[in-house]
């Protein structure tokens, strides 16, 4: 009598077990849901745009006329590179970001620390410091023209009650970059001083105790305490802002209209000039795509040298 050998069933394979980071389907279809109008509103008001300006850049269009006119191919690309004015226009777009961004920055970054350090009336000049950058361009540019022109604006009177010189803050050039630069620092240090109120409260108010009992006073607290865990915001904030300047158009063409003499015409006034002045559309948008290109060259390089130094200083940390 033979006794069965009971057999064993055959191992199944493992079922792998999905990501723990990934989120269920149903998750992910209603992201997508959520999401499609901004990818709709995105592809018909910035890729869009930009696909018809590249195809607009190798044709002679005018905006006189109907149709993408003759085929010039890198003509208008080749007559952006090589014409002296829009260098010239390119170049006050870079002073005006040169006269800007530092105080900018410095003085949004003092007037934050200074505002978390008050003990009352401090929703007061939070209040105070941003309100200005929501109000429009042209309001701000009817306010300081106002207070800019000539024998009867605010600061001519000024500087004649106290006998000082007027200076002509319309007519010259160094007077006009004086001008537009004081407009611009009452009118975006707001947005600056909200992004570093906002890094301030993420530090932890016992790093200040534990300072302050160790003696440290208010000034080295803000110098060896504050403005080092407000690097990274630094840099944000930095490459922000100078990214907007290179940007300028709305206050110059509104207060000075590029003059006196397009000597403080920023370069998308240029392209503005070309494009809807002088009616050249495909040259406008040739002009308009190399300058993108410089912005976004910019930007690389910044994002290329954050990632370098933060790969540094996670190596000396690594180290230590």
């Amino acid at each position: 009598m033979t006794t069965a050998v009971p057999t064993r069933p055959a191992p199944t394979a493992p079922v792998p077990n999905p990501p723990a980071d990934r989120p269920p389907r149903d998750e992910r279809r209603a992201g997508a849901l959520l999401t499609a109008p901004f990818l709709v509103i995105y592809l018909l008001f910035l890729v869009g745009p930009l696909l018809v300006g590249v195809a607009l850049s190798f044709f002679n269009t005018t905006t006189v006329k109907s149709g993408l006119g003759d085929w010039v191919g890198w003509s208008n690309y080749s007559e952006v590179v090589t014409d002296a004015q829009f260098w010239q226009a390119m170049w006050h777009s870079v002073l005006f970001t040169l006269l800007t961004t530092p105080p900018l920055v410095v003085l949004a970054l003092a007037a934050a620390v200074l505002a978390s350090r008050v003990r009352r009336g401090r929703v007061l000049y939070r209040v105070a410091f941003f309100a200005p950058y929501v109000v429009p361009s042209s309001v701000v540019a009817l306010i300081f023209l106002w207070m800019y022109t000539p024998e009867i604006g605010l600061l001519p009177k000024v500087f004649g009650a106290v006998g000082l010189p007027v200076p002509d803050f319309i007519g010259s050039t160094s007077g006009g970059w004086t001008a537009v630069t004081l407009m611009t620092l009452w009118w975006t240090f707001g947005f600056n001083f909200v992004l570093y109120t906002a890094a301030l409260q993420d530090i932890p108010p016992d790093v200040h105790e534990a300072a302050s009992i160790d003696g440290a006073g208010p000034w080295q607290q803000i110098r060896l305490i504050t403005v080092p865990l407000l690097g990274r915001t630094t840099s944000l904030v930095l490459i922000l802002q100078i990214l907007a300047s290179l940007k300028v158009f709305d206050q110059i063409y509104l207060l000075l209209g590029g003059g006196p003499d397009q000597s403080t015409r920023p370069v998308i006034e240029y392209i503005y000039d070309t494009g809807f002045t002088s009616y050249r559309g495909g040259y406008g948008a040739a002009a308009t795509l190399v300058y993108f290109v410089i912005i976004v060259a910019i930007s690389a390089a910044w994002y290329g040298l954050r990632r370098r130094t933060a790969a540094g200083s996670a190596a000396r940390a690594e180290d230590s």
